[in-house]
């Protein structure tokens, strides 16, 4: 990621004054920093030079700041840009917001908030190009089957996945519920030698002990009551491939004995049956225990152990990666907006602050759920605190939108419909301040409220 101390920030604004602080300012802080007076001055000067990060004040005379912010990032959208407005603008920062802008910032400068505006601002930009950087070092021939990261325990992680795959090895992977697992087991597949066999995953845990053994070897016609024809296992079906088995640590005793067997050997009968059935498959483990724990205290078998223990690869929990929500969260923004044919722009800095604040116990696939959630509620064209789940939100912000109305379930306009009604009442019927706080336009809103039968088609006030 890139500090502040090893930024190089350029300036724009045409009060010289200003200016001289912030440059003063900045190098006291160890940034470099570069000035121009003019939107038109700065367009050029990021033309030429590589800045890890622009402010930009509004209110310029030759060209405005929202003008000078859409030209740089129609040629460099990478490149964080904070606006700096009067409190009197801030109509205009919002623009600039939605014209792509990262944050904005109103003067006079509050300098601790400036600064941590700005780290956020680097490590955003940072971790972006780091994701990327990675996957190249990765290879073109590696294929990270979706994979997002670019903390440095991501990166470890991914190091070791790329050195394992290719190999014939069995792995063991360690990681809370939620961590994404399964999405690991089918990076080992997708890069390993069996890449062009099939991909097959069981949850060991799902199953009882007789339902999952005939599930990974199968069974014969009449072997138990209601098998009224021969059944492929799992087994099986993943000859050639990968067959990953999710929360191993689940089995009982009778299913380590016969698991273990097929490991060693890589053949297995089918219930009911006495052929033997030889495959060639690849194994890949994964369970949220820890499994030298359950040797000890004699649930699991040691040669069991051994023999899944080959290699292991441990997946961080979210909490222990915060760095990369940010990326986590665009990610599944844009796959939940395309899903719900919706036109979602983002964030708003308040919502990203209470997602980096959360400790997030059910992991990514909590903050996949949580994305969702507000992408469904939302209004307008980004997503604030009022669309997080209270728990992630805090309760003051959150049981408007959802505790206190019950959402779950609802149909999308009825849970829309919900959240402008509550928002209405927080604002006490003020439609301008309503609109404000849902990010739409006030046209928007009163289009909605008419379409929803709260207001007559002739009410404008």
């Amino acid at each position: 990621m890139t500090s502040l101390t090893h930024s190089h920030i350029l300036i724009v604004d045409d009060d010289a004054n200003h200016r001289t602080m912030l440059h003063a300012l900045l190098t006291e802080w160890g940034a470099k920093a570069d000035e121009a007076a003019s939107g038109t001055e700065a367009v050029e000067l990021t033309r030429e030079r590589p800045y890890d990060l622009v402010l930009m004040d509004v209110q310029m005379a030759e060209m405005t700041g929202i003008e000078a912010l859409r030209e740089i990032k129609a040629y460099n959208p990478a490149i964080p840009i904070l606006i700096m407005t009067a409190y009197s603008n801030v109509e205009n920062a919002v623009e600039a917001i939605k014209a792509g802008a990262y944050d904005y910032l109103p003067k006079p400068l509050e300098f601790d908030e400036f600064r941590l505006t700005m780290d956020r601002a680097l490590d955003h930009a940072g971790l972006r190009r780091e994701n990327q950087m990675l996957r190249e070092q990765l290879g073109k021939s590696f294929d990270t089957v979706g994979i997002i990261g670019a903390s440095l325990p991501m990166r470890k992680v991914l190091e070791t996945l790329a050195m394992v795959a290719p190999s014939e090895a069995t792995v063991l992977i360690y990681g809370e519920s939620g961590t994404g697992k399964e999405l690991f087991a089918k990076a080992i597949h997708a890069n390993g030698q069996h890449k062009k066999g099939p991909f097959v995953a069981v949850n060991c845990a799902a199953l009882s002990e007789n339902l999952l053994e005939s599930e990974l070897f199968g069974h014969e016609k009449g072997a138990f009551t209601g098998a009224d024809r021969r059944r492929e296992g799992l087994f099986a079906q993943a000859n050639k491939g990968t067959i990953f088995l999710d929360e191993i640590g689940e089995i009982s005793p009778a299913m380590q004995v016969k698991l273990l067997r097929v490991i060693q050997e890589r053949e297995f009968q089918r219930v009911g049956g006495d052929q033997k059935i030889r495959v060639d498959v690849r194994i890949v483990a994964a369970t949220n225990r820890d499994l030298q724990e359950e040797v000890k205290a004699g649930r699991f078998r040691q040669d069991l152990f051994f023999r899944l223990n080959v290699v292991t690869l441990t997946i961080p929990p979210l909490r222990d990666r915060m760095e990369d929500v940010p990326l986590l969260a665009s990610f599944f923004l844009e796959r939940f907006a395309a899903r719900n044919n919706k036109t979602v722009k983002g964030f708003t800095p308040g919502a990203m602050d209470r997602m980096m604040k959360y400790d997030w116990p059910g992991n990514v696939r909590e903050l996949e759920n949580a994305v969702e959630r507000s992408v469904v509620l939302l209004v307008g064209e980004y997503v604030t605190e009022r669309e997080l789940p209270p728990s992630v939100a805090g309760d003051s912000t959150g049981a408007a939108a959802s505790g206190q109305r019950g959402l779950s379930g609802l149909s999308l306009e009825d849970a829309e419909k919900i959240v402008i009604e509550e928002t209405m009442k927080d604002c006490g019927g003020n439609k301008t301040e309503a609109a404000k706080r849902l990010g739409v336009t006030r046209k928007t809103l009163l289009a909605k409220m008419t379409r929803y039968g709260m207001i007559d088609g002739g009410d404008t006030e």
